[in-house]
């Protein structure tokens, strides 16, 4: 399944891409910032991660609450996924 697929060209360095609906990104991006997919090298780790279910709904479990503030009245929350690496801290 490809995730990102260049919808249109906005201009000579910026594309659109098709995404899928539930990611909550900007679509149009430099072309700096597009990249092929490159299989892993032999010899590098690649981590599959596993995914919990509860009441049927895949899930994934929080490692550790890293911290916390008030934006627009809303409470969002930094957390540390197990099971992933620091970059996948969300």
């Amino acid at each position: 399944m490809d995730l990102y697929i260049i919808g249109e060209i906005v201009s000579t360095n910026t594309f659109k891409l098709k995404m899928p609906t539930t990611m909550r990104i900007y679509l149009v991006v430099n072309v700096n910032q597009i990249v092929r997919y490159r299989k892993p090298v032999v010899g590098q780790r690649v981590v599959i991660l596993k995914l919990a279910e509860a009441n049927r709904e895949k899930k994934w479990k929080v490692k550790k609450t890293l911290n916390k503030q008030k934006v627009r009245g809303v409470i969002k929350y930094l957390v540390q996924w197990k099971g992933f690496t620091v970059e996948h801290d969300i």
